[in-house]
């Protein structure tokens, strides 16, 4: 699985990153560790410390994480995205810091990776859970990712100000499979996320229970 934010450097200490604090990833790692699962964690940067028992691996570009699941796919039999990795990256990085000389600066921006897509595309394809941050009709735009990335459960967390989940240790989500939703309520991450594996438990054995019928 993979949890926290990506860094895309500008410079040696400048970079466009996002407010994942990890804690909603870390939470599922170790829920599904306690579950029993064999975990590996595949974590941005973070100030957070691997739960007992999961294999952390640290990366810090989306290039480096989608690295990291790549290397570890053929022994995956259930990918859970938690991680917030940017849509875009620079198109260059400087090997100096940039000095604040001009009023304005252009940016260009290239496409990341789509490591979530990547996954479910796979010929030895595992279970793919996703997950989806919303500002806007956060169930509206969380089915159609579920779709448009084939994946076989999406939780989406709706951020508002009565909900930022932002390094908070609370959060609201709801589970969307192509078939139903499972609304989690809001609760802490460590409950969230023992919920989240139960669901997720569930429909990986009702779909291998279907395709070995």
């Amino acid at each position: 699985m993979t949890a926290g934010p990506t860094w895309e450097a500008l410079d040696p200490v400048r970079g466009l990153s996002n407010h994942s604090s990890g804690k909603m990833g870390y939470a599922v790692a170790a829920a599904a560790r306690k579950a029993g699962a064999d975990v590996d964690l595949i974590s941005g940067p973070t100030a957070l410390s691997a739960p007992s028992g999961v294999r952390l691996i640290a990366v810090r570009s989306a290039d480096e994480m989608m690295a990291a699941v790549q290397n570890g796919i053929d022994r995956c039999d259930i990918f859970i995205g938690v991680a917030a990795v940017a849509d875009y990256r620079p198109a260059h990085a400087e090997e100096s810091k940039i000095k604040k000389n001009d009023e304005r600066v252009t940016l260009e921006l290239v496409r990341n990776p789509d490591i979530l897509s990547w996954v479910s595309a796979h010929h030895k394809r595992p279970f793919t859970v996703g997950f989806a941050a919303e500002t806007n009709n956060p169930l509206e735009y969380a089915r159609a990712k579920l779709a448009s990335k084939n994946l076989d459960l999406i939780a989406v967390n709706h951020v508002s100000n009565q909900n930022n989940p932002f390094g908070s240790d609370q959060n609201q989500l709801v589970v969307i499979s192509a078939t139903d939703e499972s609304d989690l309520g809001r609760k802490s991450k460590t409950q969230l996320a023992a919920e989240l594996v139960g669901v997720i438990a569930r429909k990986f054995h009702e779909r291998h229970k279907t395709q070995n019928s």
